[in-house]
């Protein structure tokens, strides 16, 4: 039996993600997940795999998305009413253009100077309508791709078992910055394999292998490159046989609804892994 052990949500894609206890889970995730955007004054997306700093930006946004608080060490806070009606204006994510809803100067000018690059924050559109793909398609914000990343506990023990044996310390699972983490699962990477899971009143479809990048390497308290682990690690097992190394599941949303910490992850249909 597989329980859910872990709920994170990242308001502001590349930023600090937020633990909670229960989440409402909408079509694109969970709740505010990945609805807001870094991006450079052209709209360019930015990412912790250029701009590592970002980690360090801790958002937190009210229940009903109206308000967002930035905080940064050794910066004031930015505490911003969010804009969703405001002009739109193109932004540009993973070479795919989508529509942003531009927050203002005063959010351009914090981020800026936190990140050291002159830098706007955008906000998903409500007529966004993203399709995602893999074997189940769904929608997501502002996600690399899909809905909801998918890890469990045992898939990050046989890692951190690896890395020991390499004399490498062990990683926390925010490394990966996944949504739910499961725990239960006698076998690492059972994720890869289950292809419809239901949890409380919600049902999940299997998209695609998470494949990962450098944002593994940062850590996430300081926003330092921390490499070569774990790539290097993960290379030796886990290469997918279309390319790049995989580290958890992407999953649409097939049923919302509300997540819980302790919900049952009960899986109804299982497959063969893609790697």
């Amino acid at each position: 039996m597989a329980r859910v052990v872990e709920l994170s949500y990242y308001p502001v894609k590349g930023c600090a993600g937020i633990s909670a206890v229960q989440a409402p889970l909408t079509p694109a995730g969970l709740a505010h997940d990945r609805s807001f955007m870094v991006v450079s004054e052209e709209g360019v997306y930015r990412t912790q795999r250029r701009d590592p700093r970002l980690a360090v930006i801790r958002p937190a946004i009210t229940a009903d998305g109206e308000r967002l608080t930035l905080s940064a060490p050794r910066t004031e806070a930015l505490h911003l009413r969010v804009d969703t009606s405001g002009a739109r204006r193109k932004v540009d994510l993973f070479g795919t253009a989508y529509q942003g809803i531009d927050q203002g100067d005063t959010a351009a000018d914090w981020l800026s100077e936190v990140l050291g690059a002159r830098s706007r924050l955008v906000r998903v559109p409500p007529e966004h309508d993203r399709v995602t793909d893999g074997m189940t398609p769904g929608t997501s914000g502002y996600a690399d791709s899909c809905a909801l990343h998918v890890v469990s506990r045992s898939t990050l023990e046989l890692l951190n078992r690896k890395l020991s044996e390499r004399g490498a310390s062990p990683l926390p699972m925010n490394r990966f910055r996944p949504n739910i983490v499961l725990d239960g699962w006698a076998e690492p990477h059972a994720e890869d394999r289950a292809r419809r899971i239901r949890i409380g009143d919600t049902e999940l479809g299997y998209a695609k292998l998470a494949i990962r990048c450098a944002v593994t390497l940062v850590e996430q308290e300081s926003g330092a490159r921390a490499g070569p682990e774990p790539l290097r690690t993960l290379a030796g097992y886990r290469r997918a046989s279309e390319g790049g190394i995989a580290f958890g599941a992407k999953f649409a949303v097939l049923r919302p609804g509300k997540v819980s910490v302790g919900d049952e992850a009960v899986v109804t249909a299982w497959g063969e892994s893609e790697l």
